[in-house]
Parts: C-alpha cells; structure tokens; sequence
C-alpha cells in the first residue's frame, strides 16, 4: 500500500483492499503468522520454545508462552544495549519506542520496526478512506495538535523515543498526509519544538492564521483538544494582537520556531477584530470551534477508554460538529481501524486488519456465551480458558488481546478488555472496555479504570447543577489508614459549594458497585471514601512532570490512579490539595 504514495489517496482502492483482507481473515491470520515465524524462526527467543523451524497456529500455541512486558524485558534491554545477535527478530531492531509511562509511571523499551510504520500508515489510510466517504474534505488544511518528543540514542546507539515520535519522523507519515491532502497548518519547526507550551500556543497561531482553510481538528489523543482550547481561552487576546501587529509574541524563544512562525505571520487586523469579535458574542465558550473555523467537517483523535471523560468538554467545544474516534492501537503495534465513523464515540467500534499481526483472545466474562462465573466473580479469572483465534470470537464476550507482530512480540498481553460487538465481513469489530489490571483494590474489592470512570461521571452530575465541572480525575489507595480507604482527586472548573462537594463525595463512594467494595464497606474493612479538591492547574503540573521525563504530550494519557511506582504524581497532587472530604454513604 505504500507503492503509490506521491500521487493522491484513491479512498475506493483502500477500501477494496480492506475488503478483500477482511472477507478471509482466518486465511490471511494463518499467512501472516506464517510470515512471522519463517522472518523470526532463528531468533533465541523462538528457538528456546523449540518450535524448530514450524509455522502452523497448533504448533505455535502449544511451544510459545503467554507473556508480559516483564518477561520479554531482559530480552528487550539487550537490544537497546546494543546486542545486533537475531533476540527477538531475525531483522535487526532499528529504533526503540517508550510508551507513555502514565500507568505504571515509568515508560516501557518496545522494539519498534519498518513493519510497524507500515502498519501505522496502512491503519491510518483505512480508517481515511471509510471516514472521507462519510465526511469528505477538500483542499483545506489539518490544525493538528502534535508534538514530538526528543529521539535519544540508547547504550547501544538505537534511536530511542515515544511511538508518536518515531511514526512523525517518517518520511513515510509525512508521504501519507499528502496523499490524503490534509497538510498541517503548523509548520515542523512548531511540531518538533523542543518546548511544548510555545508549540501549543504557535498551532493556536497557525489554525487561526488558515482560519477559512481548516477542514480537520485532531490529535493523538481527545484531551490533548481540550487541552489547546482551554489553553485558547487564556491566551485568545494576545494571539489576536500576534495576529494584528504582525508580531510574534516574546513567549515565543526558540529560534526556529520564531524564524518559521514569522515567515507566516503578516499584520492583518480584519482578521484580528474578526476573532475578538466572535470570542466576545460567545457564551461560556460553547461552540468555540466552529466560530474559530467554520469550514471543520469534523474533529478526530482517540477518544475512548481514558479519553471518555474528556468527550462531554470536547462536545462543548465542538458545537454540532461530529466528534470521531480514531483508531485502536498501542505503543506495541495497531489492532483495528474505525470503519464506522458514523458512530459516537462512546460506541465506537475497531475492525481488526488481520495482516499487520497475529491476535488471540482470552474470554473473561459471562455473557450468555463465555465460561460460566459465579455470581460474585468478575472479569478476572483464576483459572483462564484458551485462547481463540481472530475469527473464534463470538459477539457479545469480553477478551484480553494478546498480539504477535512483526517487532519481536509473541502471543503478547497487551492488557486491554474489549468486546466483539460484530464482523467486518470475517475480521471482528471491537470495543475497547478497559485496561484489565486492577486499578483500586485493598480488601477483596476489585474495581477497574471504567469502574472509577462510571463512579466520576455520576457524581460530576451533581456539580453540573452549578454549572461546574470535573477538569481531570485520578486516584489512590491510601494505606497509610487504618482500613485503608479510596481518595479521588478532583480538579474542577471554579468553586463548588461545600454541600455539593459533600453530596459528591457521598455519591463517588455509592458508586462502586463491586460486590467486594460494598461488603467490605459495610463492615469497615474498607474506610471512608475521600474526595480531595485539588487546586486549578495541578494536572497541567503532572503533564509538566512527564514531558520533563522525556514523554511526548501527544503521547499522554492522565494516570487513573497513582501509587508508589509514580510517586512523584501522588506528591504533586498532595501537595495542591485544595479541600478534602470523607464520605458518609455507608454511615
């Protein structure tokens, strides 16, 4: 697919193409792993399972393990110290990529290959094609919010960087944007800015610069919008006089991406009064988006999982404009391509290409097809069933992924929960779920990223009668109590009454509706939920803190809950402690 690349997308042909992959995804799952293993067959990983040159599925299942990251690290640290020997991959390994490190606050070493730009572009191309038959674009331009972290060089000499920095250093990313004809309006200088506050607010410059030319708003990631907007509403004024006198602002220093906003910005005060005229008629900021850029057919990153908080301020933002979710993947390699952009994206779904990787799915939970529960058991088994193949899925069961690919990954656990809500043709479409790793647990309660996420959304309903709302969420378990009890934090929009903020707390605490967390309440071996208010800006200093680790913004995602593997996060948050609260629900 990358054959054709200096000419313009034909969207028909990838969508034919996608077609055929997906009308026998067993077929095409079987060649790809056999592709694998004869590419990988003589690495010391594989040969240790004995698979002995094989490349059927029977063979593999029953030589190679279920991993995680854990047992592929020794592996892995290897490579990045500079042992060329076939590891992992009979390919040498050429770059190296971080994942963000919000979950468990330091960021994991994944190989990283040409195979997975490939599949990058091949899932970014698919979704284009579906997504621009339903709302087609013309020659106008993209405001996308990204931002590339430095690239290092590891002990061995690899490249070493986010997964977003190394697919936007590509000369292969940048051939893909021009033949789907959605240029950026920033120019790379603001891209791979070294300070991410003066990249942040030169896209602002730029959008507004092609106003009349924008047709696409995106980014890696839905907070990363809302974080540029409300940024917006701070910095509106003075990006209106940049506009008018011609002059870049002195917050702008680095010299490059001063010498490249100013071959850009020309004194244009039609345009300045034009944009303080129709911040100033709107209220409370709702349908900032489509005054800013009338021309916006739609607005487009990953939205769900730890994104689907951000979706009510985003659709603020937006107006009547459609909001859609972008494809599912991780810092591991792509899963699936959104081929059903008509879809919100609390409903988004994600059909696998079942070229780009071998996938396996462990059935977790009882929903009149999977392995029977008991009643008080939740999607965490202690015995688990096989695995089943890509096409074995059946519609309405929950699984974990484990994915095999072209980098050095072997029946991998990407750790993700997602249900197969129908087929593409033969291929499945899935929702993502949630992670599978516990986030709260002390006693025998067991609640997981959505079970926090669900207990927030209720309760954020009652600050909405004030007008007021969640700006960003985690939280922790204390132990330092005796029982150990939950806190929340919370950053809210402005000042909430102290009875709301008490109804809150007591409605997060009756939330939680695992069956462990409500006994163990109700006989005190788990204490009293605490809602701590944190002070506005505290989650702008934890993003501060990643991006100065290294991290990528594009790349980030808010930590749901913090502990000792990111304590620096936890301190940040005490530290800034605005009000604090304990619930009376069980009392």
């Amino acid at each position: 697919m990358l054959e054709k690349m200096d000419e313009k997308l034909d969207i028909n042909e990838v969508i034919e193409e996608f077609e055929a992959l997906t009308r026998d995804a067993e077929r095409v799952q079987r060649e790809t792993l056999r592709k694998i293993l004869e590419e990988n067959g003589e690495t010391e990983y594989l040969q240790k399972w004995g698979l002995n040159g094989r490349t059927d599925t029977m063979s593999f299942k029953a030589c190679v393990p279920l991993v995680s990251h854990k047992d592929l690290e020794p592996y892995i640290q290897r490579i990045v110290d500079g042992d060329a020997s076939p590891i992992l991959t009979g390919k040498q390994i050429t770059c190296i990529s971080l994942s963000s490190g919000t979950t468990q606050g330091m960021p994991k070493f994944v190989p990283f290959n040409d195979e997975l730009t490939e599949s990058t572009m091949q899932i970014f191309k698919t979704s284009f094609a579906f997504r621009n038959r339903e709302f087609p674009i013309g020659n106008g331009k993209a405001l996308n919010f990204i931002y590339s972290s430095k690239q290092f060089k590891t002990k061995g000499g690899l490249a070493a960087g986010t997964a977003t920095t190394n697919v936007y250093r590509s000369s292969e990313y940048k051939k893909t944007m021009k033949a789907m004809q959605t240029p950026c309006c920033s120019p790379d200088e603001v891209i791979f800015g070294p300070d991410f506050h003066q990249s942040l607010y030169c896209h602002l410059l730029c959008g507004l610069i092609y106003w009349d030319e924008v047709e696409v708003i995106s980014s890696a990631f839905a907070h990363s919008i809302i974080q540029a907007f409300r940024t917006f509403e701070l910095v509106w004024e003075e990006l209106c006089t940049d506009i008018h006198d011609g002059v870049l602002a002195s917050q702008v220093t680095v010299p490059s991406v001063r010498t490249a906003m100013l071959k850009l910005l020309k004194p244009n005060p039609e345009l300045a009064s034009m944009i303080h005229k129709k911040c100033m008629g709107l209220s409370n900021w709702y349908g900032l988006i489509p005054a800013l850029f009338p021309n916006v057919k739609y607005i487009y990153g990953i939205m769900t999982g730890s994104m689907e908080p951000y979706l009510k301020k985003l659709g603020h933002y937006a107006g009547k404009i459609p909001l859609l979710s972008a494809d599912y993947g991780s810092s591991e390699g792509w899963i699936g391509a959104n081929v059903n952009p008509n879809l919100p994206p609390e409903l988004a779904t994600f059909a696998v290409l079942p070229n780009i990787g071998y996938f396996e799915f462990i059935p977790l939970r009882d929903n009149g097809q999977g392995p029977k529960l008991n009643k008080d058991e939740s999607l965490f088994l202690s015995v688990e069933p096989d695995p089943v193949g890509l096409t074995e899925v059946k519609v309405g069961v929950e699984y974990e992924i484990l994915v095999t690919n072209f980098a050095g990954l072997y029946r991998y656990r990407l750790g993700d929960v997602v249900k197969v809500m129908g087929f593409h043709n033969s291929t499945p479409e899935l929702h993502f779920v949630c992670r599978r790793n516990l986030l709260l647990n002390i006693n025998i309660d067991k609640n997981t990223e959505r079970d926090l996420q669900l207990a927030v959304e209720a309760a954020a309903k009652l600050l909405a009668e004030e007008k007021l709302e969640v700006v960003d969420f985690t939280s922790w378990v204390d132990m330092s109590t005796e029982p150990g009890h939950y806190v929340i934090f919370w950053e809210v929009s402005g000042e909430a009454s102290e009875e709301v903020l008490k109804q809150c707390c007591n409605c997060l605490d009756g939330s939680f509706v695992d069956v462990g967390y409500v006994s163990s309440r109700k006989v005190t071996t788990i204490g009293a939920l605490e809602l701590r208010v944190v002070k506005r800006g505290t989650f702008h200093k934890i993003i501060d803190h990643y991006v100065g680790l290294g991290g990528a913004v594009s790349q980030f995602k808010t930590p749901r809950c913090v502990g000792a593997s990111n304590s620096r996060v936890l301190q940040i948050l005490c530290n800034n402690v605005a009000k604090s609260y304990f619930s009376t629900a069980f009392g």
